[in-house]
């Protein structure tokens, strides 16, 4: 899969408001109440992410867990990494896509971050 253009990562950007590019990856951060509900989020992104061959990074603290992505054969980030955004994002039940939950690791804020 060929890595994107810039253009082209901030036009998938834009449908996704509640993730950041941080340099060469992308991530969000959920938000849930409580430590099971953060697990239960996780094994469905680890079904689906067997189910596509595509593995996000993934840190859990307690209630929150954070997905970072990008497709390490391609250097970068192409269509592959946003289309497991958009269904991870469908993963999370409708209280955790609300405004609980934030993109980045810092909350809020602009979209790009790049470091």
């Amino acid at each position: 899969m060929d890595k994107l253009a810039e253009a082209d990562i901030e036009a998938r950007l834009a449908a996704l408001p509640e993730w950041t590019q941080q340099g060469e990856n992308i991530q969000r951060t959920y938000k849930f109440a409580d430590f099971a509900e953060a697990m239960a989020f996780v094994n469905r992104i680890a079904e689906h992410a067997e189910r596509v061959k595509h593995h996000p990074d993934i840190l859990i603290r307690w209630n929150k867990v954070m997905l970072t992505l990008s497709t390490h054969d391609a250097g970068g980030l192409t269509a592959m990494d946003f289309d497991f955004a958009d269904a991870a994002d469908g993963l999370a039940s409708p209280v955790e896509a609300g405004s609980g939950a934030s993109g980045g690791s810092g909350g809020g804020g602009g979209r790009k971050g790049k470091k």
